[in-house]
């Protein structure tokens, strides 16, 4: 059963930074496009990064210039740099295949108040 684990949210003042980390069970992050999703209470779930297999990458135009998606097929990792935080950027972000597939992660949470 394919899993995907994120980890590295928390608390941070708005300017700050976090870097998120997702765990793929096993060779679904080499295998297809990954993206970076993120949902805001009372707001639908929206796709904030994507990263293709040659490492391609685009970014909703609110995070564009402040966050950053890599991959690491060999670790089975995907990571989202994100800098320059703001309050709206306060949600619950997922790790998934792009598209995604039926099967999320619990999700890691980002707080941004001071």
């Amino acid at each position: 059963q394919v899993q995907l684990v994120e980890s590295g949210g928390g608390l941070v003042q708005p300017g700050g930074s976090l870097r998120l980390s997702c765990a793929g069970s096993g060779s679904i992050v080499s295998i297809f496009p990954m993206g970076w999703y993120r949902q805001a209470p009372g707001k639908q779930r929206e796709l904030v990064a994507g990263i293709t297999k040659g490492g391609s990458t685009n970014y909703a135009d609110s995070v564009k210039g402040r966050f950053t998606i890599s991959r690491d097929n060999a670790k089975s990792m995907v990571y989202l740099q994100m800098n320059s935080l703001k309050p709206e950027d306060t949600a619950v972000y997922y790790c998934n295949t792009d598209p995604p597939m039926r099967t999320w992660g619990q999700g890691t949470p980002v707080t941004v108040s001071s």
